[in-house]
This record gives C-alpha cells, structure tokens and sequence, in this order.
C-alpha cells in the first residue's frame, strides 16, 4: 500500500514525470486489513464477493499515469548507476515484497510489540523519474534493470516462519491476497485449525474460523494473548474472549514438530490440525539491500531519516521495511501498522517535489486498530516503559455509557488504558470506546497532560480530562 499511495502523493504534490510501482505479487497493489477479517468469509448480503473485492484499495492507478511491473521480485539496487534490477517473483534470490501490514495493521515485528497483522499492499518499489530499462525489458521473463530519479523502497515486511515448517503441506500464513484465498476454503469446509500465536493476527482469524463454526485451539508460548504488545494486566483479561467464543487458548505452550494432520508441543501433547495458521511476527523485507550502501537498523529495517530519506541519495523508504526518528518518544521507531503505511508517503513525496524545506519531518502518533471476538480494538500512540498505567473503567465492569460507539447492553461502553509519562499522555488502548482514542491521539500529538482523577473517570470525555 505504501507503494500505491506514494504514486497517489506524487500525482496530488504536482509531479509529471514518470512513475514505475514495480510489485512482487500478481495482483495490484491492494488493501490488507481484511486479510484477516472479510476476505476469510462468505461475503455479506450485497457486499463485496472473494477476497480481491473485498480488498480493493480504490486507487485507480492507470489513470494516475502508473506503469505497473507485477510478478517481479528487486533482487539488487546499484546506486552508483542509478539502477534497480528485478526478476520474476520467485526467481533464486530475489526478495520475497509481501508488502505492507495485513489486518489493519498488526502483528508487526517479532515481539516486543506484538505479532505481525496484515495492512498494507503488495510490497512494491516506486521509482518517479523511470526513464526505462537499462538492459532486457521487465516482462521479458528474465533479470531486467531500470535506472531512476528517485527511488521509494516500499517493501513491506515478510512473515516469520515456524522453524521447521515453512512449505509444509496445510501450514499456512497470513499476509497476501494469496495466503487469504489459500485459507479461505479452510474455513468454508470448517475444518480444524491450529492458530500458532495469540497475537493480533492470531486473534484475528481465530474470531473469523469461529464465525465460520471451525474447531480452534490456539497455542502461545507466552502466558496471556499478545505478550511484549501489552502488559500482562491489561492482556490476561483477553484471554476470556477466547473461550466465550468457543476457542481453546493453551498458553505457555511451545510448538515442536508440525505433522501432517497434527501440531506437537513441547510437553508431548499433539493436537489436531487440519490446518496451521502461524502468527508470530514479521521482519522488514530488506535483505536484498545487502552490500547497496542502504544503511539498516539492528532490527533489519531500512533506517530512514526524520523525512524518510535512505543513507543513499535520492532514495526513500516508507511503510513496514523503513524505521524512524520520532523526536516524540525519543527513539527510532519500526510501525508495521497500516496507518504508517498510509501516512508516510505523504512526506516522501513532498520532499521529491519540493524539497526538504517544505517538508516537515515525518513523526506521527502511530495507530492501528484491530476487529476480534465482537469487540473493536484501537490503540494510538508508543509506550517506552516506565510509564504509569491508568484504567478508565476496567472489562470486569461495566463503564461508560451504553450510546458510546461500540458498546451494547451485554458491554456498555467498553474501556481504555491510558499510559502517563511525568502526567503527559503517551499512550491509550480502547476497547469499544472510539471516542476516547479520537480525542488521545490528539492529546498525544500536542503532549498533553491530564488530571489522572478526570482521566480515570470513563463517564467524563478525555479531552476534558487535559490539563
């Protein structure tokens, strides 16, 4: 996604030259938050019929002007000739681009912050300034090299395999358009599924396998659902959802061997498994930037400025492979959230059309959001640790008001945790209460502080809470 909108930025920035969206998948560049909701399930009456409607991004990219290379991996960037060189998806060592977070975006990294989520859309390359190819063309089947102006890196990031399992038969991952179409069936046959990881995307398409009446034991090594996402507090609790929705949760558990028609733990137990589904994280899509001059994090992503520039000149990164200075939290930050795949082009592209001076640095509140088990997740802003924690309300009782947005009169209301730092808001998770994350992120944006008594009291707005 961060591929397409990037093209979309540039065309609404002004810029008239060429622009080449070269993608890994088959498909056109797409929306990936359904991947773990809609696209799973038969469609709604009068809704959108197969996962490719139900992701449609509605970015009418021919009409942009946006020559589209799919089907082809980048396998190297030779900056020193300005040139990019790509090759059939699939091709020996060409990099895999599943682009930008699927469910909303979550399920990002590989913990601390969580599991990796689908958002965004089929990991591509965007090179404004495309003046051809320098050798064979694109669709010849073979190597292919393009020169460039300006380079975007829009990668996304790649699930992380169970070890031992990666293209084993049955064992799936969530992150494409293809891996939803692959699962899809396997819902519709309701058949038995083995959820690894009790992460965002693991809660995600256990909530979808339930709604399609599939048997589901989810296994998580941690002792409660999205460990290193959020504190133990405020995640055990979620552990009910599971079984209210018919699921098996089974935590502290560790996967040993994937079988066929079978998942071993690690104490002996074997579970049955028509169907694996592994949620466990994601790495940025980088490694075909070794030895190019990219500079990357630690963690693997491309370390990009505070206006998303590469340690290469003229060329950016944006989206789920790319990290950056947030002069907010004070360190760099990894979001593989659909949202900063959304956001980012933004900058990137003014600073392609108008430079650097007119283009603010890029450090916004990040936010994703998540649909599990009939209750509506929102999450804004970045703890560091060491903040303090503040309920409004709490899921052992009711709070709020049974008219806020997502509540209903089995679960008035819902209810947020705030995170505090010196009293300024730094952080909230909402559930069921939209109103509250509204108003927090642009608490958090202007640093605001708040009166812990006002802010604690559900039945009081939050931005009245500021003080």
């Amino acid at each position: 996604m961060a591929g397409a909108r990037t093209a979309q930025a540039l065309r609404a920035e002004g810029w008239t030259g060429a622009i080449t969206l070269i993608g890994a998948e088959r498909h056109p560049p797409y929306d990936r938050p359904p991947l773990s909701k809609a696209a799973l399930l038969p469609p709604a009456p009068g809704g959108p019929a197969g996962p490719a409607k139900t992701t449609e991004l509605g970015i009418d990219l021919a009409a942009l002007g946006v020559e589209l290379l799919l089907g082809r991996t980048v396998t190297a960037l030779r900056p020193a000739e300005r040139l990019v060189v790509t090759a059939p998806a699939g091709a020996p060592g060409g990099m895999g681009g599943a682009g930008d977070s699927p469910a909303d975006g979550h399920d990002g990294p590989a913990d601390p912050a969580g599991r990796a989520a689908p958002d965004g859309p089929p990991g591509p390359d965007i090179t404004p300034g495309y003046d051809g190819p320098a050798g064979p063309p694109p669709g010849h089947g073979g190597p292919a090299a393009l020169r460039y102006d300006h380079l975007v890196l829009a990668t996304g990031a790649d699930p992380i395999d169970l070890p031992g399992s990666a293209g084993a038969p049955g064992v799936h991952v969530l992150r494409t358009l293809d891996d939803a179409e692959g699962l899809r069936p396997v819902l519709a046959e309701r058949r038995e599924i083995v959820v690894v990881g009790a992460g965002w995307i693991g809660a995600e398409v256990t909530t979808a396998a339930r709604e399609a009446g599939c048997p589901v034991t989810v296994v998580e090594a941690a002792a409660q659902p999205l460990a290193g996402a959020l504190p133990a507090e405020v995640a055990a609790p979620m552990a009910d959802w599971y079984e209210e929705a018919g699921a098996r949760l089974l935590t502290g558990a560790r996967v040993a061997a994937v079988e066929p028609g079978a998942v071993l733990l690690g104490d002996g137990t074997r579970l049955r498994a028509d169907a694996v589904v592994v949620g466990i994280g994601a790495r940025p899509a980088t490694g075909w930037l070794a030895g190019s001059g990219v500079d990357l994090a630690p963690d693997g992503s491309v370390s990009a400025d505070e206006r998303l520039r590469t340690s290469l000149p003229d060329v950016y990164a944006a989206g789920d492979c790319a990290s950056f200075p947030s002069a907010r939290y004070g360190e760099r930050l990894l979001v593989h959230h659909w949202d900063n795949a959304a956001q980012a082009p933004a900058t990137v592209a003014a600073h392609i059309v108008r430079g650097p001076a007119a283009t603010p640095a890029y450090d916004p509140v990040p936010y994703f959001w998540s649909e599990q088990f009939g209750r509506f997740l929102q999450y804004a802003g970045h703890r560091t640790g060491g903040e303090r924690l503040l309920w409004r309300g709490g899921p052992a009782a009711p709070s709020g008001s049974p008219d806020e947005p997502g509540g209903s009169a089995s679960r008035p209301g819902g209810w947020t945790v705030c995170w505090l730092r010196d009293g300024v808001l730094t952080a909230l998770l909402a559930v069921g209460r939209p109103r509250d994350v509204a108003q927090g992120r642009r608490l958090i944006a202007r640093g605001a502080r708040l009166d812990p008594e006002r802010a604690a009291d559900p039945s009081v707005p939050l931005k009245s809470a500021a003080v």
